[in-house]
């Protein structure tokens, strides 16, 4: 056998025998590490030269009377067939050839060795809290708000109904009322002041019963009328002082 094939260990004080497979698992792991030994790509491994030395493992092992597992035997049965099976003539009838058998083994062991290679890997990989540590928490930043406006909430009503103005077009709906044209006036004033030959105030000659506004209209046209007549001295106004009645009299 090879160096590299498992070592048996020495007997202790009481006679028993135990052998030492550090991280093996079953007889797979075995002929993995003897396939190993033949220093070869697992794809072209030599399966009589691996069937040999697991056998002779085997045999060793027996021969220490060491309590072998079942496992073990049955694969050292089923190996020595495979191994009879390759050196005789191929049965036709018999299903599946050796060859295959051979193969499927192959595979099983290349599957076998990729997930050891895995999983050391992954175990070699670095570990939190012993290779590498987990960053530690942040102090927290004290945030100080210094504002730039103040402002109530008369303010933001003002200013919200400024930009809506501008972007809403204004329309002026002016109602309708009762008023005394500039004709009307003129006609008025001077039929009152034909009728009257001394002073008079110029609200004198506004008629009676007239609502706040009309009366507002016709006072304004009246004093435009009798500008206008004056211009034309077919009247005299005449005023005591600032604010007093106006006085109109026919010329």
């Amino acid at each position: 056998m090879d160096d590299d094939a498992p070592q048996l260990a020495l007997p202790i004080p009481d006679d028993a025998l135990t052998i030492a497979i550090d991280g093996w698992e079953g007889p797979l792991d075995l002929l993995l590490t003897l396939a190993r030994t033949q220093k070869v790509d697992l794809r072209q491994l030599s399966i009589l030269a691996l069937v040999e030395q697991y056998l002779a493992f085997i045999a060793q092992a027996r021969a220490l009377k060491l309590e072998v597992a079942a496992d073990y035997l049955v694969m050292a049965a089923w190996l020595a067939f495979l191994k009879s099976a390759l050196l005789l003539p191929r049965d036709p009838e018999v299903e599946p050839s050796p060859e295959e058998l051979a193969l499927r083994l192959q595979l099983r062991l290349q599957r076998l060795d990729a997930m050891r290679e895995a999983g050391a890997r992954l175990m070699a990989r670095d570990r939190i809290g012993r290779d590498v540590f987990l960053r530690g928490r942040p102090e927290g930043l004290r945030v100080v708000r210094t504002p730039d406006w103040q402002a109530s909430l008369y303010d933001l009503i003002a200013a919200y109904g400024a930009v809506k103005a501008r972007g809403v077009p204004a329309i002026h709906i002016v109602s309708r009322r009762r008023v005394m044209s500039l004709e009307e006036a003129l006609a008025l004033v001077a039929r009152m002041v034909g009728s009257r030959l001394d002073w008079a105030a110029l609200a004198s000659f506004l008629p009676d019963g007239l609502e706040e506004d009309h009366r507002r209209s016709a006072v304004a046209s009246s004093f435009v009328a009798a500008l206008e007549l004056a211009r034309q001295g077919r009247i005299e106004l005449a005023q005591e002082g600032a604010f007093a009645p106006l006085m109109v009299r026919r010329a």
